[in-house]
Order: C-alpha cells, then structure tokens, then sequence
C-alpha cells in the first residue's frame, strides 16, 4: 500500500509540475513575450509618424527666407513583403533591380517589423503613379514630410542646412530615428529644439493588401505632430544680398553688426553656394562636388578663417598706449619711411612727419605704432615684459579676440592672441624682449583673427568701449525668449573716454582733405561720417589680403563692418570701397556714385570662375 500510495503522489506530482510548466509557457506567450502580440498586430496596424513642419525662417523685417516643400518617403516593412513585379516597380520609381535588393536586405538588417525607409524624397508626380498602384505592393507604404526651399540663393552659411542624422547622434538622443532629418550647420543646427517642431503618429488599420482601411481605435491613439517654431533672424536680406554681389569673383568675407544691438545684419563668406544644392536626393553628389572644390565654398570664411588684423590694430594698440598712459594725444614720433632699431628695419609709407595720434590712426604710420607697442611692452611699473605682456593680452582678449565670441553660430573658431608661454618655449623666459614681437605693433606675427571677430572690435570702438554678443536671430514665435548673454553689455578694459581720440583718428582716415595722406578716403560718402581704419595683412601664399573696418555714422552708429578680400593688395583699394558700398546701402537704400558699385562688381581678383561654376 504505501508503494501504491508513493507512486499516486509522484503521479499527482508529475501531473502538477505539466501543468505549471504549461501555464508558464502560456504566461511568457501572452503577457511576457510581445513577439507574436507585435507580428499580429504588425499584420493589421501601421504607425505611420507624422513629420512635423520645420519652423520658417525670416530676415528682421518679415521677409520669408526658408520655407517647406512637401516630399514623400517610401517605406517598406520587410515582414509584410511578397512577391512582386519588380519590372514595373523599377520603372515607376526610376530604380534598378540591385537597388531593390540591397534597400530590403538592409531594412531587414534594422528590423523584419519596423518600417525604415525605401526610397527618400519621391517626387510629386511619381507619388501621384505610385499611389494608384501600391496595393499591389505589400510591405510598402508613403510617409509624407517636407523639405526646406529658399526664396532667393543667398545666406547659405548663415542659414545652414539640414541632413540625415546618423548612428551616433540617434544614440546619444532617443528623440530621432533612422530616416530622421537634423540641423547641420548655421541657425538650422543652433535653434534646432525649436525649429524641428515635435513628431506625431496616426496608427491605422491595414487590410491583407496593404490597403489603409481607417484609423484604429478611433484615433485614439494618433498624436499629432506639432509645428515648429518660426524665426525671426537678424540678417537684412537686401543688405546680404547685395553684399554677395559685391563679392562675387572675390575670395573673402564681409560681416555687419547693428553696435547697439549684436544683432548681425549681413555674414557674406565668398565664393558662396546656392543652398538649393543641399536640398533632396540630390544633395549627397551635390555636397562631394562642392566640398571637393579648390575654392573651398563650404567653408565659413567669416567664422573661420584666421587672418592677421593688419593696420587695423593699430587702432587697439594706441588705445592700449592712452590707458596704460604711455601714449598721449600729443605724443609725436617721427617717421623717415621705415622704423629702425639696432639694424632691424620696418618698412613703412612715406607720409609727413612727426605725427600725433590722431594723425597716427588718419595715416597708419607703422613707426608710430612701433614706438607705441614698445613704450607698452618697456613699461617700468611692471617687473619684466612677461608681466606687461601678460597686460597687453589682457586688454587685447577684452576685446573679443583670441576666445570665442560665443554667438548662436556653430563652428566658429576664436583665433589667436599669443601667450608669454609660447615665447618662453621658443626663446626661454629671458630671451625675448619688445622688439621680438614688434610685428604685433601692426597687427601681424602671431596674431589671427576672424571677420567676425574684427566686426566686433568695431562694434565695441563704435560703441565707445563695450559690445553685444554677436549673433543672428533676433526672435523665437512663441514663448521663447533669447540667451540672456545676448542682451548683455561685455565691456572692454579700456576706458570710455579715451576712444573719442581713436575715433576722430578713424573720421579722418575716412574723410580727411584730399592731400591729408588719409588712407581711407575711397570710403567717404557723401552726408554720412563713416569711420574707418584701412588695413594690409601680409600672405606669404601671395598677394596681401585687403582689410578694411568702419562704423557709421559717427554719432549714435548703427552699422559696424569688416571686409576682407583676400589678396586684395592695400585695404583702401578694394575693402573700403565694398564697405562704403555696404553701409551706404544700409543707410541709405541708394548708391550715390554708380561707377564705384560698377569698379567693385566687374573685380575678379585671384578668382578662377571656371572652377566653381555650380555655385552660380
């Protein structure tokens, strides 16, 4: 008996652990495991994401520069898919039968049930034929989205653009999927939380041809997508556009600040492109031709590019000179067409002499200035030219230069202003002295500057001692406010009082009598006190790079500019006459002298037309 009973428990015992093993299984498939709950419901549901519209993008004065286009993507779930006519398919979408193999062997890389995308950007009328034929496609479907067109050619740097994102950038922010678009450059990728709007999904209830037979549920679960915000920019679109007129068949830059704002009313790098060109599927050979050309249009010559300030510096040298009082508004040197020390010689302008500093500025003697940067440097109240030094960069980095500026522009670079280590490491601590440096004195050496920064500086001269952040959008629509660090006063280490002197020196650079020796007189307008200061920066790759900064009017300015054309010889041949062109423009929405616009436009300096032809 107790055999008997031993075995009818292992038997109730058996039976039991069969039926809880059972009702695990069933558990795991039903609730636990999703996989078969997903295929079935992959089967008669598809979440279509809803793609919201990019915010547009406007000029300062309402004017539409980015708008959307609507486009159409072809997506394919690889699990849905059956044999189909290949022939006819290739020859809607205008694709090879290799194409259709490598684009479904890679979805299913991704996944056998989630949608990924078949062909981008199908156009208008190819969407039109393929609709009436995609029930005899299954597995495929259209997902509308948009794509950015622009109202004229212009701005591309400044605007950006915007391209698929990649595997690590859909890592690092759950926000976005494969086949999702992202900012790339310019206000595009800076305001980008804003502009992209947020993505909506419609799920709807497919039958066995693929064919959408309404939404499920109701809608109750769709989302819709919300637009993205508008911005407002700070660019004048007339201004921008004439300034790249100005530079076509040039090589340089050209950057306008609003002084009592930071707003940036025009960033002109050249040669520019068409920002068309980095819109649909075109847009991967598009990019390779241009990043592939000598001219290097891609690159943001206004943010990047680091060039010596030239004479321009001058300016902040003398400024250095009256705060460290070791300049005076009377001090006079003499200048016998070179500066000598020892048997060093600086070449410079025959001009008469001595000068004061006001006269100094007006004629850019470089003896002047290599009195000055020595005085500077040779101070006695500090113990050694490592501690004065240390001061001089000091005042200089107030300024804007050597850091970057920290404006709403990616990739902007922050030049160079160098340290007493870098000297220390070429010539030891005791090795060097004022005279080893005495090519700053002039703004060249080791010094590198961006236009961007130089229009800055100008901003903070017209303004009396301080400047705004530079940047470029002036609003967000909605309830979005600006970086407080752009409404915000960044002052110089130079006191207001003493840049009156600079500025009457900068007046009559500009407007000087004929015969005065001023360096900037082709910058003159008629009825508008423009100050200015002309500037030459050596290129040891060829001719000197023409500069030229300015502000106007005098009183109460409201246009600050900096011009590089590279090689363009001296600053006043070509950089003042394409400033005074610009702030003439700005001001007053008329040029006085036709045949100076005509000298500027018909220029082509160093420039081969024949290599960029695809940015026209």
């Amino acid at each position: 008996m107790d055999s008997f009973a031993n075995r009818r428990h292992i038997i109730r015992f058996i039976i039991i652990l069969i039926g809880l093993i059972f009702a695990i299984k069933l558990f795991i498939l039903q609730v636990a495991d999703s996989t078969y709950k997903l295929t079935a419901s992959n089967n008669v549901l598809r979440y279509v994401t809803q793609f919201p519209a990019r915010g547009l993008i406007y000029d300062r004065d309402g004017k539409m520069l980015v708008y959307n286009e609507a486009a159409y993507d072809l997506m394919v779930i690889p699990r849905q898919l059956s044999p189909f006519d290949t022939t006819e398919f290739c020859q809607i979408l205008n694709i090879s039968k290799e194409y259709i193999d490598e684009t479904i062997k890679k979805a299913k890389n991704f996944s056998n049930y989630n949608s990924s995308i078949f062909l981008k950007q199908v156009s208008s009328k190819t969407y039109a034929t393929l609709q009436e034929k995609l029930y005899k496609y299954p597995g495929f479907f259209v997902q509308s989205r948009t794509l950015r067109k622009y109202t004229n050619e212009n701005a591309a740097h400044l605007l950006g653009y915007v391209g698929e994102v990649d595997e690590k950038l859909i890592e690092n922010d759950k926000y976005y999927k494969q086949g999702d678009y992202i900012g790339i450059s310019g206000i595009e990728q800076t305001y980008e939380e804003y502009i992209r709007g947020k993505k909506g999904v419609n799920v709807y209830l497919v039958d066995v041809h693929n064919r959408i037979k309404g939404s499920y549920a109701a809608g109750k679960l769709d989302r819709k997508a919300e637009v993205g915000s508008n911005i407002i920019s700070t660019i004048d679109s007339d201004l921008q556009a004439y300034g790249e007129k100005l530079m076509k068949n040039k090589i340089g830059s050209i950057v306008a600040i609003e002084p009592s704002t930071g707003e940036i009313l025009s960033l002109v790098s050249a040669p520019a492109y068409n920002p068309e060109l980095l819109v649909g599927r075109t847009r991967t050979k598009n990019f390779i031709t241009l990043n592939t050309d000598t001219l290097k249009p891609l690159f943001n010559r206004a943010l990047m590019a680091q060039y010596p300030p030239g004479s321009t510096f001058k300016v902040i040298n003398g400024l250095i000179g009256l705060q460290e009082k070791v300049l005076w508004a009377n001090t006079n040197y003499s200048c016998e067409g070179a500066y000598f020390s020892g048997r060093f010689r600086m070449g410079c302008h025959i001009h008469k002499s001595p000068l004061d500093f006001v006269e100094s500025i007006q004629i850019s003697c470089n003896t002047y200035y290599c009195n000055v940067f020595r005085s500077i440097l040779d101070n006695k109240k500090y113990p050694s030219i490592r501690e004065s030094f240390d001061q001089w960069r000091d005042y200089v980095m107030s300024f804007g230069f050597g850091q970057y500026l920290n404006s709403d522009l990616s990739n902007e670079l922050k030049g160079l202003v160098p340290t007493k280590q870098r000297y220390d490491r070429i010539y030891g601590e005791k090795g060097w002295k004022s005279l080893t440096l005495i090519s700053m004195a002039i703004g060249q050496g080791e010094l590198g500057t961006t236009p961007l920064q130089m229009a800055n500086m100008t901003a903070a001269i017209a303004n009396r001692g301080y400047f705004y952040t530079p940047h470029v959008v002036k609003e967000i629509e909605g309830e979005f406010e600006l970086d407080e660090r752009f409404y915000k006063k960044n002052y110089t280490k130079i006191d207001s009082n003493y840049f009156e002197l600079a500025i009457q020196g900068m007046d009559l650079a500009v407007n000087g009598e004929p015969g005065s020796g001023s360096t900037a007189r082709l910058a003159h307008i008629p009825n508008i006190t423009v100050c200015g200061k002309t500037g030459t920066a050596q290129n040891p790759h060829g001719e000197d790079h023409s500069i030229f900064i300015a502000f106007a009017p005098k009183e109460n300015p409201q246009i600050a500019i900096a011009v590089y054309i590279e090689n363009g010889g001296f600053g006043g041949t070509w950089a003042a006459p394409t400033a005074k062109l610009m702030i003439e423009k700005y001001l007053n929405d008329s040029i006085s002298v036709s045949w100076w616009e005509d000298y500027i436009l018909n220029a082509k300096i160093n420039y081969n037309a024949e290599t960029s032809k695809h940015m026209e």
